[in-house]
């Protein structure tokens, strides 16, 4: 299944912890769309957050964070996953 990584772009007040509760959000709605939600990486000093995804295509992926929380990404990339 393809690989993506988004990229949300928020300004300040992103916090890790908001960003563990969005992700536990879409842990509980992926399953919905066959979509993996695997890592995140957070910004905090730029307000940027990186999710790292195994989804169908673009648009699964972003439908779990509009359903989960309403987050949606600013920028989706396919990516493949180097050593």
């Amino acid at each position: 299944m393809p690989l993506f990584m988004d990229v949300h772009n928020l300004g300040t007040g992103v916090s890790m912890d908001d960003v563990a509760k969005a992700h536990e959000a879409d842990l509980a709605t992926q399953g919905e769309y066959d979509v993996s939600y695997l890592r995140y990486w957070v910004d905090e000093g730029k307000g940027q957050i990186f999710c790292l995804v195994q989804a169908p295509d673009a648009e699964a992926a972003a439908e779990v964070h509009r359903k989960a929380h309403g987050l949606v990404a600013d920028a989706v990339y396919q990516v493949q996953e180097g050593a």
